[in-house]
C-alpha cells in the first residue's frame, strides 16, 4: 500500500500537510483554521463534538456536513442541545444531513450537559481545555506524516479528565486531534506552506 506524501500541492500550487487533499474545502481547512490557535467557548465545544462524530470516519466527510450540522444542531448552541428531548433526538437520526449514529448523537447532549458544567465551574472552557497544554501551542516540527503522532501524554490527560467530566467520545486519538485542530499543538509538517520553524 502506497504511503501518503508528507505534502501536496493545492489547486493553487501551494506545498500542503499530505492529509489536505486537492479539494477546495480542505484547502481552506487547512490554511484558515487547523492549527491556528482557538480560544472561543463556542467554538471549541462546536470542533470537540464534530471530533466526535467524525470518529471511524474521514475528517473531509464531516467538513462537508458541518453546516448541515450547524442547522441541525441549533448552531452548536450546549444550552439548548443539552435540553434536547428524544423527540429532537429521533430527527436528529433521521436527517441525512448529518451522521446519523445513535452513540454520537447522544454523546452530543450529554457533552453539552456536561460543558455548561464545566463553564459554570471553571469560568471558560477554553481555560480548561488549555490548561493541557499549559495555556501556549505545543509546536513540532514533523519532517514527514509518520512524525505525527495519534495521541500524546496531553491528550491523554484531557481524554481522562473530559471522560471523568462526563464527555464521551473523547478518548486521546480524538482529543489529540482536536488539540490539532484547535492550534494546541501545531503539526503542519516542514516543507508544507503552514509550516512555522
Amino acid at each position: 500500500m502506497a504511503t501518503r506524501p508528507s505534502t501536496v500541492k493545492g489547486t493553487d500550487g501551494k506545498p500542503r500537510c499530505g492529509w489536505a487533499s486537492a479539494d477546495p474545502l480542505y484547502e481552506q481547512y487547512h490554511d484558515r483554521e487547523w492549527g491556528r490557535p482557538l480560544k472561543d467557548d463556542h467554538a471549541l465545544f462546536e470542533l470537540l463534538t464534530l471530533e466526535g462524530c467524525q470518529a471511524g470516519l474521514s475528517w473531509i466527510t464531516v467538513l462537508r456536513k458541518r453546516e448541515n450540522y450547524r442547522k441541525a444542531y441549533d448552531g452548536f448552541d450546549p444550552a439548548k442541545i443539552a435540553k434536547y428531548t428524544p423527540a429532537k433526538l429521533a430527527r436528529l437520526l433521521a436527517d441525512p444531513g448529518i451522521i446519523r449514529h445513535r452513540g454520537k448523537i447522544e454523546a452530543s447532549v450529554s457533552n453539552a450537559r456536561a460543558y455548561l458544567a464545566v463553564v459554570e465551574r471553571e469560568g471558560s472552557f477554553a481555560k480548561f481545555v488549555w490548561s493541557f497544554v499549559g495555556g501556549r501551542p505545543i509546536k513540532r516540527n514533523p519532517r514527514t506524516l509518520k512524525d505525527v503522532p495519534s495521541k500524546s501524554p496531553e491528550s491523554d490527560a484531557m481524554s481522562k479528565a473530559l471522560q471523568k467530566e462526563g464527555f464521551k467520545f473523547v478518548g486521546s486519538t480524538i482529543c489529540y486531534a482536536f488539540m490539532q485542530a484547535s492550534g494546541m499543538v501545531d503539526d503542519h509538517v516542514v516543507g508544507c506552506h503552514r509550516h512555522r520553524a
